[in-house]
């Protein structure tokens, strides 16, 4: 499978919305939060950042989005990867997860939902560890 990378452009906002969307609900706790204030946030985040995402192609098929930057901290992070459900469990997220580790030459953190324990699973198998839990739903995990 051949991947290719391009700069994700306004019209891809509400497909990772929705790919965003979809998680929270199926895994944060959203009796908790402040949903409809946290929906905001993300839609001003993404209308704010697109330039920053990227979209990933597989064989010429868009196949997900990721957004790897400098956080306000100064550590590299890597933020709302999603991988099309129906091309998931072929590598792709697993590529795209090395490519950002080679290309950051410092740790990497990022945040994910404690019950996404497929997510979970593949970041450990690449490296991360969890340092840290925040609130009860999701892990902040490093890789070295």
């Amino acid at each position: 499978m051949t991947l290719t990378y391009k700069k994700a452009q306004a019209e891809d906002i509400p497909r990772i919305y929705d790919l965003c969307k979809q998680l929270i609900d199926q895994y944060e706790n959203t009796a908790q939060i402040a949903y409809e204030k946290v929906l905001a946030w993300v839609r001003r985040k993404l209308e704010a950042q697109i330039d920053q995402y990227t979209a990933v192609f597989a064989n010429g098929q868009k196949a997900g989005y990721y957004h790897f930057f400098r956080n306000e901290d100064g550590q590299m992070e890597l933020d709302d990867l999603y991988i099309f459900p129906d091309l998931q469990k072929k590598g792709i997220g697993t590529a795209v997860v090395k490519k950002c580790l080679a290309e950051a030459s410092e740790p990497v953190i990022l945040y994910v939902f404690i019950r996404n324990t497929g997510a979970v699973q593949l970041y450990e198998r690449l490296g991360f560890q969890v340092t840290e839990t925040v609130g009860n739903t999701r892990y902040i995990m490093t890789h070295p």
